[in-house]
């Protein structure tokens, strides 16, 4: 494509060259691709802009001042409302992959997963884009929902492969910051609303409506929603589709925990599902409706439920000792992690490894720690992500929630933390790390340090 084309209808331009694609991440960039700079990311010399040329970016578009830089620039009056119209120019192609979008406060990624997994089992290539990364492409994301040239790009590729199909994690920044507009949604799940990113929200409702627009879609043929959730009427309120589907643990006729997960009686099919926690129940079910309404019959589904396995860092075992690794990071998720172990294993008691992230919602922390004290029979305190934050201010804020009398540690170095935890565990002890899950970095202010929950707690086993 010519950046002529690109512009057309936008703004005019003489420039005469080839482009092989959008970024907004200068660390992305790609020989061939033109370098979107939005406000804030460029000023005089920026190191963007250099970074971006030295990867192989061919022009910039920027909607601040002109900048002198060794490539043709175009500066664009409110670029970043342009966004999704370059990216569908750039990739027309996107629009023709079908999307199932997933959004909630907790169970995105596991509900995301199973129905990747259920779609890979009956034949149906596809393609996954969320916490945990993109698959089937080359392509990177730092976050649940790529920015719009990302998303759009990757989506673009799905269908030159052969892929129709794409299940999309939606967090409630990409709603609010339209980084999804213009794809073609075609299903939208709810797994739950439970308090997380008040500190970008303000407050739940605000944070409920900004996910309500994913169900408000003219492209949505079909919604599936947690019937068990609070707010469920309110998503099947907000629906435009014709088809709607919901879903409750009433739905089984019969459950059984053991320690491998549980014994399932559903429509007559009688069947285990290798999974710990009643929520994963939950999740199993979304992906169950979710697959059927894109076209498949559910006795055809049920018998494969059997064969799902979680995402990496969602109630992970570490080998073969009681010690999980589960992303569990705002008050609802960590009762549940806490309580699936305490569901199938009633006779232990339970040893817990967290902490709370720094510039986050503040409120939740005095919350994780009442809930924690109130569930787990020990606790270690440890750093999660402080990020710009002092690590102790952080821990004094989850203390809050915490009554004096309860015994706990504080080991702020989180791999000391994990090391000691698993190596003195006792035979009648479950233990929960929890907070980052799959994540492979620990974030501070002035570093960003090498840290895996999983490998660490591996590690220590010998």
């Amino acid at each position: 494509m010519n950046i002529t084309q690109l512009l057309a209808d936008i703004t005019p331009t003489s420039i005469d060259i080839e482009i092989q694609g959008l970024c907004l991440n200068a660390a992305n960039v790609q020989t061939g691709d033109v370098f979107v700079a939005l406000q804030g990311q460029s000023t005089h010399g920026s190191d963007y802009v250099d970074q971006a040329i030295e990867n192989g970016c061919v022009a910039v578009l920027l909607d601040s001042q002109e900048l002198e830089c060794g490539v043709p620039t175009v500066r664009i009056d409110n670029l970043k409302q342009h966004l999704p119209a370059l990216a569908n120019r750039c990739y027309p192609q996107a629009a023709q992959v079908q999307v199932v979008g997933v959004t909630g406060t907790n169970g995105k990624t596991s509900v995301s997963y199973f129905i990747s997994q259920l779609l890979d089992q009956l034949g149906v290539k596809n393609g996954l884009i969320g916490t945990l990364g993109i698959t089937r492409s080359n392509v990177r994301s730092n976050n649940t929902t790529p920015d719009i040239l990302t998303l759009y790009k990757v989506l673009h590729q799905y269908y030159l492969e052969g892929i129709d199909t794409a299940v999309l994690e939606v967090s409630s920044h990409a709603l609010d910051q339209n980084r999804v507009a213009g794809v073609n949604f075609k299903q939208a799940v709810f797994t739950n609303l439970t308090q997380d990113h008040l500190d970008y929200h303000q407050n739940m409702d605000k944070y409920r409506d900004t996910k309500l627009k994913l169900f408000s879609l003219d492209s949505i043929k079909s919604v599936v929603i947690n019937r068990d959730d609070a707010q469920g009427a309110n998503f099947l309120a907000a629906a435009k589709s014709t088809t709607q589907t919901t879903y409750g643990l009433d739905d089984f006729e019969q459950i059984n925990a053991n320690t491998q997960g549980f014994l399932c009686q559903l429509d007559g099919f009688v069947f285990e599902i290798p999974l710990l926690g009643r929520f994963n129940l939950s999740n199993v079910l979304a992906a169950l409706n979710s697959v059927e309404q894109l076209g498949f019959e559910r006795a055809r589904i049920i018998p494969l439920l059997h064969h799902l396995f979680p995402p990496t860092g969602r109630m992970q075992r570490i080998k073969n000792t009681l010690a999980w690794v589960d992303y569990a990071h705002t008050p609802d998720a960590i009762e549940n992690a806490i309580n699936t172990l305490q569901t199938h294993y009633p006779d232990h008691k339970i040893r817990l490894v967290f902490g709370c992230g720094g510039d986050r919602d503040q409120d939740k922390r005095a919350k994780m720690g009442k809930i924690a004290s109130k569930l787990a029979n020990t606790i270690v305190l440890t750093n999660d992500n402080p990020r710009s934050e002092d690590p102790q201010a952080i821990i004094n804020d989850i203390l809050g929630g915490i009554d004096d009398s309860f015994e706990l540690d504080i080991t702020l170095d989180r791999q000391l933390a994990i090391e000691t935890a698993i190596t003195t565990l006792s035979e009648n002890e479950c233990l929960l790390i929890a907070g980052k899950g799959h994540e492979s970095t620990q974030e501070f202010k002035d570093k960003t340090l090498v840290l895996s929950d999983i490998e660490i707690a591996q590690n220590a086993l010998g």
